[in-house]
Protein backbone atom coordinates (compact mmCIF):
# COMPACT_ATOMS: atom_id res chain seq x y z
CA UNK A 1 0.00 0.00 0.00
CA UNK A 2 2.89 2.32 0.80
CA UNK A 3 4.35 1.93 -2.67
CA UNK A 4 0.99 2.86 -4.20
CA UNK A 5 0.94 6.09 -2.19
CA UNK A 6 4.51 6.81 -3.26
CA UNK A 7 3.57 6.04 -6.82
CA UNK A 8 0.63 8.44 -6.82
CA UNK A 9 2.23 11.20 -4.74
CA UNK A 10 5.76 10.67 -6.06
CA UNK A 11 4.76 11.34 -9.64
CA UNK A 12 3.11 14.60 -8.66
CA UNK A 13 6.18 15.66 -6.65
CA UNK A 14 8.44 15.03 -9.61
CA UNK A 15 6.25 17.26 -11.73
CA UNK A 16 6.44 20.03 -9.10
CA UNK A 17 10.25 19.98 -8.93
CA UNK A 18 10.31 21.02 -12.56
CA UNK A 19 12.89 18.53 -13.66
CA UNK A 20 15.63 19.42 -11.18
CA UNK A 21 16.74 15.81 -11.12
CA UNK A 22 18.33 14.18 -14.11
CA UNK A 23 16.18 11.58 -15.79
CA UNK A 24 17.15 8.94 -18.28
CA UNK A 25 15.93 9.32 -21.82
CA UNK A 26 12.57 7.69 -22.54
CA UNK A 27 14.06 4.63 -24.23
CA UNK A 28 16.31 3.68 -21.31
CA UNK A 29 13.75 3.63 -18.48
CA UNK A 30 13.25 0.37 -16.61
CA UNK A 31 9.81 -1.02 -15.85
CA UNK A 32 9.99 0.27 -12.29
CA UNK A 33 10.93 3.74 -13.41
CA UNK A 34 8.22 3.72 -16.04
CA UNK A 35 5.67 3.20 -13.28
CA UNK A 36 7.25 5.83 -11.03
CA UNK A 37 8.68 3.39 -8.47
CA UNK A 38 12.10 2.45 -7.29
CA UNK A 39 13.40 -1.00 -8.14
CA UNK A 40 12.73 -2.28 -4.60
CA UNK A 41 9.16 -0.99 -4.63
CA UNK A 42 8.60 -2.56 -8.02
CA UNK A 43 9.91 -5.93 -6.80
CA UNK A 44 7.66 -5.75 -3.72
CA UNK A 45 4.74 -4.88 -5.97
CA UNK A 46 5.47 -7.82 -8.28
CA UNK A 47 5.83 -10.18 -5.30
CA UNK A 48 2.54 -8.98 -3.84
CA UNK A 49 0.82 -9.50 -7.21
CA UNK A 50 2.21 -13.03 -7.40
CA UNK A 51 1.03 -13.86 -3.86
CA UNK A 52 -2.45 -12.53 -4.60
CA UNK A 53 -2.57 -14.57 -7.80
CA UNK A 54 -1.57 -17.76 -5.94
CA UNK A 55 -4.19 -17.08 -3.26
CA UNK A 56 -6.91 -16.57 -5.89
CA UNK A 57 -5.88 -19.77 -7.66
CA UNK A 58 -5.96 -21.72 -4.37
CA UNK A 59 -9.44 -20.37 -3.54
CA UNK A 60 -10.63 -21.19 -7.04
CA UNK A 61 -9.28 -24.75 -6.79
CA UNK A 62 -11.01 -25.13 -3.40
CA UNK A 63 -14.36 -24.00 -4.85
CA UNK A 64 -13.96 -26.33 -7.83
CA UNK A 65 -13.26 -29.22 -5.48
CA UNK A 66 -16.32 -28.38 -3.35
CA UNK A 67 -18.51 -28.38 -6.46
CA UNK A 68 -16.98 -31.68 -7.56
CA UNK A 69 -17.72 -33.12 -4.11
CA UNK A 70 -21.36 -32.08 -4.41
CA UNK A 71 -21.62 -33.59 -7.89
CA UNK A 72 -20.02 -36.85 -6.79
CA UNK A 73 -22.37 -37.01 -3.79
CA UNK A 74 -25.39 -36.76 -6.05
CA UNK A 75 -23.88 -39.29 -8.45
CA UNK A 76 -23.56 -41.74 -5.55
CA UNK A 77 -27.06 -40.98 -4.31
CA UNK A 78 -28.70 -41.56 -7.67
CA UNK A 79 -26.28 -44.32 -8.69
CA UNK A 80 -24.90 -42.48 -11.70
CA UNK A 81 -21.48 -43.22 -13.22
CA UNK A 82 -18.51 -41.45 -11.66
CA UNK A 83 -16.71 -38.62 -13.42
CA UNK A 84 -12.91 -38.74 -13.55
CA UNK A 85 -12.64 -34.95 -13.81
CA UNK A 86 -14.43 -34.54 -10.49
CA UNK A 87 -12.18 -37.11 -8.86
CA UNK A 88 -9.03 -35.31 -10.04
CA UNK A 89 -10.33 -31.93 -8.85
CA UNK A 90 -11.01 -33.36 -5.41
CA UNK A 91 -7.56 -34.97 -5.27
CA UNK A 92 -5.84 -31.75 -6.36
CA UNK A 93 -7.47 -29.79 -3.54
CA UNK A 94 -6.36 -32.39 -1.01
CA UNK A 95 -8.23 -33.52 2.08
CA UNK A 96 -9.47 -30.01 2.85
CA UNK A 97 -12.63 -30.46 0.81
CA UNK A 98 -15.84 -30.65 2.82
CA UNK A 99 -19.42 -30.00 1.91
CA UNK A 100 -20.64 -26.52 2.77
CA UNK A 101 -22.69 -26.50 5.99
CA UNK A 102 -25.93 -25.45 4.28
CA UNK A 103 -25.60 -28.26 1.78
CA UNK A 104 -24.73 -30.79 4.48
CA UNK A 105 -27.93 -29.81 6.33
CA UNK A 106 -29.97 -30.18 3.13
CA UNK A 107 -28.47 -33.62 2.47
CA UNK A 108 -29.20 -34.75 6.04
CA UNK A 109 -32.82 -33.64 5.63
CA UNK A 110 -33.05 -35.47 2.31
CA UNK A 111 -31.68 -38.64 3.91
CA UNK A 112 -34.30 -38.45 6.66
CA UNK A 113 -37.04 -38.01 4.08
CA UNK A 114 -35.68 -40.97 2.09
CA UNK A 115 -35.74 -43.18 5.19
CA UNK A 116 -39.32 -42.15 5.91
CA UNK A 117 -40.35 -42.83 2.31
CA UNK A 118 -38.78 -46.28 2.46
CA UNK A 119 -40.86 -47.25 5.49
CA UNK A 120 -44.25 -48.95 5.10
CA UNK A 121 -46.18 -45.87 6.19
CA UNK A 122 -44.10 -43.74 3.85
CA UNK A 123 -44.95 -46.03 0.95
CA UNK A 124 -48.66 -45.93 1.83
CA UNK A 125 -48.63 -42.14 1.95
CA UNK A 126 -47.23 -42.08 -1.59
CA UNK A 127 -50.28 -43.90 -2.93
CA UNK A 128 -52.80 -41.44 -4.28
CA UNK A 129 -56.25 -41.11 -2.76
CA UNK A 130 -55.29 -42.84 0.49
CA UNK A 131 -56.44 -41.20 3.69
CA UNK A 132 -54.04 -42.24 6.43
CA UNK A 133 -56.46 -41.33 9.23
CA UNK A 134 -59.23 -43.39 7.69
CA UNK A 135 -56.83 -46.31 7.22
CA UNK A 136 -55.75 -46.13 10.89
CA UNK A 137 -59.38 -46.02 12.03
CA UNK A 138 -60.22 -49.09 9.95
CA UNK A 139 -57.24 -50.98 11.37
CA UNK A 140 -58.21 -50.13 14.95
CA UNK A 141 -61.81 -51.13 14.29
CA UNK A 142 -60.67 -54.47 12.86
CA UNK A 143 -58.50 -55.12 15.92
CA UNK A 144 -61.41 -54.35 18.23
CA UNK A 145 -63.67 -56.71 16.24
CA UNK A 146 -61.08 -59.46 16.56
CA UNK A 147 -60.86 -58.92 20.31
CA UNK A 148 -64.66 -59.13 20.66
CA UNK A 149 -64.77 -62.31 18.59
CA UNK A 150 -62.06 -63.93 20.69
CA UNK A 151 -63.97 -63.06 23.86
CA UNK A 152 -67.12 -64.72 22.49
CA UNK A 153 -65.24 -67.77 21.27
CA UNK A 154 -65.98 -70.85 23.40
CA UNK A 155 -62.62 -72.45 22.66
CA UNK A 156 -60.68 -69.58 24.06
Amino acid sequence: MAFMVKHVVGGQLKNLTGGLTEEKPEGEKSEAAAQGMTQEEFEQYQQQLEEEKQEREANFAQKKAERATVRSHFREKYRLPKNELDETQIQQAGDDVVLPTELAKMIAEDNQEEKHKQSVLGQLSNIQNVDMDQLKDKAQATLEDLKKQTENCSLM
